[in-house]
């Protein structure tokens, strides 16, 4: 996954979450939904024309194809789907609290500007829904129908919110009354990777992304399911150009003790195979 990183000065994210935030550096002072982990920012997170910076970047490192959020009313982002299909797709980034609006809203994505996944971050909706609450099962069911998989964010979250939201435990009952609905977690699981790997032995349409970590904080539970059963349940994620540059993550991934068979899978062939790209 990679962003399309906004105008200078731009700070959407933080109107997004404002009506969540209590505490002053959240509200004013952070550059960063998680500025107190993300304390050097990339250079690369403002652009003039986002677009291009990327496809520079992903040209500097050798990265064929990225995942970028799809916003259906921005023009950058369709453009870019558009322009670059052979290196970009698009998520979507879907509302449980929208009813049937967002239903509609995530089948136009997928059918008419070529969304390949529905993106969510169930402690940032308002109100916030873990993934277990029924408000969400209408999308599940136009994932399954439209062939897209579901990718939520799991574990504590970053940002100063409440965290109940995205206990890794409501999976379970995810899985179980969706067993066709394809999930790809992101930004960690943490403190529940342990929980995590249990549940992909257990569910066989559920996988895990490294969004948001840096190669050296790749959790070693998750490292570990890889490198034995789950070679083709972890897929790479980074966090570029949001809270982490390439030189950084590229330059930390050999130290990630995977074995040999696990990287094509966790680079490229896991996401060719679930995505379609």
């Amino acid at each position: 996954m990679v962003g399309l990183p906004p105008v200078p000065g731009d700070m959407t994210w933080r109107d997004t979450l404002r009506p969540l935030l209590k505490d002053e550096e959240s509200l004013g002072g952070f550059q960063h939904p998680a500025s107190y982990m993300f304390k050097n920012l990339p250079s690369e997170r403002f652009a003039d024309d986002p677009p291009r910076a990327v496809l520079e970047a992903m040209d500097h490192f050798g990265v064929a194809h990225a995942l970028i959020g799809l916003h259906p009313d921005d023009g950058v982002s369709v453009r870019a789907i558009r322009e670059h299909p052979d290196r970009f797709s698009g998520a979507i980034s879907v509302d449980p609290n929208a009813g049937m609006e967002g239903v509609r809203a995530l089948r136009h994505a997928v059918e008419e500007l070529g969304a390949k996944a529905a993106a969510a971050m169930p402690t940032g909706v308002i109100p916030q829904r873990a993934v277990d609450e029924p408000q969400w099962y209408p999308l599940y069911a136009a994932c399954i129908d439209l062939g897209v998989p579901f990718m939520p964010c799991m574990g504590v979250p970053g940002p100063r919110i409440p965290f109940a939201a995205q206990h890794v435990m409501g999976l379970d009952r995810v899985c179980y009354e969706f067993p066709e609905l394809v999930i790809i977690t992101r930004h960690g699981c943490e403190p529940w990777e342990d929980l995590m790997v249990k549940l992909m032995l257990k569910w066989p349409n559920l996988h895990y992304s490294t969004s948001a970590f840096a190669p050296k904080y790749y959790p070693q539970a998750i490292v570990d399911y890889a490198n034995t059963r789950g070679a083709d349940k972890v897929l790479y994620a980074g966090y570029f150009p949001m809270g982490l540059s390439y030189e950084q993550i590229f330059g930390q991934m050999p130290g990630v003790g995977f074995r040999d068979h696990v990287w094509p899978k966790f680079l490229r062939e896991n996401a060719q195979r679930i995505f379609g790209f």
